[in-house]
């Protein structure tokens, strides 16, 4: 599944191979211990679980390339964390925002999606796309603020590009990302934003950069 080289291991998912229209190259550096020590390994597409990579937990990485989420457990499961171009010496880095600090990830994916100059959306008030509707096409830190009364969405449908949406304002709580090129860009439901999801609560949301 994985082939060596040297330090790194390259992986190639058929989710970026099989995407007709990539914004790749993805490029992700990963360790297993804090600060960029310890063990490391360079993937360049979806890795399903480390602990067949050989580590047993990513405790900081480097994303040099493209945009990825990293998922809580394996298969690409659990609590979600996007992960943008730069740096993270500690898993506080891109969970420090989350009101549910998980120090473990253990799968990841590039977002074939990503694009931030492009990136639009609509938001439903009840699932199945039902109710009052909401075009967007920017950042929002506080929804309630720009005018969606509601704490709650019901439904989604992304248009273009990618969305990290959070549970509270100010980017904060559960992450949740959606992409047009997944579930044909249509969440009906919130148990679709991610295996995680345990309600419509969403109070803010953005852009992902690529």
């Amino acid at each position: 599944m994985y082939g060596l080289r040297q330090i790194s291991f390259e992986t190639h998912s058929s989710m970026a191979l099989n995407n007709p229209n990539p914004t790749g190259p993805w490029k992700i550096t990963v360790y297993d211990q804090e600060n960029f020590q310890g063990k490391r390994l360079e993937f360049t597409s979806a890795c399903q679980n480390v602990m067949e990579c050989g580590i047993d937990n990513i405790r900081s990485l480097k994303v040099e390339c493209g945009a990825w989420v990293g998922y809580e457990h394996s298969s690409l499961c659990g609590q979600q964390f996007v992960l943008e171009q730069g740096e993270y010496p500690q898993w506080e880095a891109w969970s420090g925002s989350n009101a549910y600090h998980i120090e473990r990830m253990m799968s990841f994916r590039p977002v074939c999606s990503a694009n931030h100059k492009d990136s639009k959306m609509t938001v439903f008030e009840l699932e199945n796309f039902m109710g009052r509707q909401w075009e967007l096409n920017d950042d929002y830190p506080s929804l309630q603020a720009m005018g969606w009364a509601n704490h709650e969405i019901g439904s989604m449908q992304v248009q273009s590009g990618a969305w990290v949406c959070y549970q509270f304002p100010g980017y904060r709580g559960y992450q949740y990302i959606l992409e047009c090129d997944r579930h044909g860009g249509e969440y009906k439901h919130y148990r679709e934003w991610g295996s995680h999801a345990q309600s419509f609560q969403v109070q803010s949301l953005r852009r992902i950069q690529q």
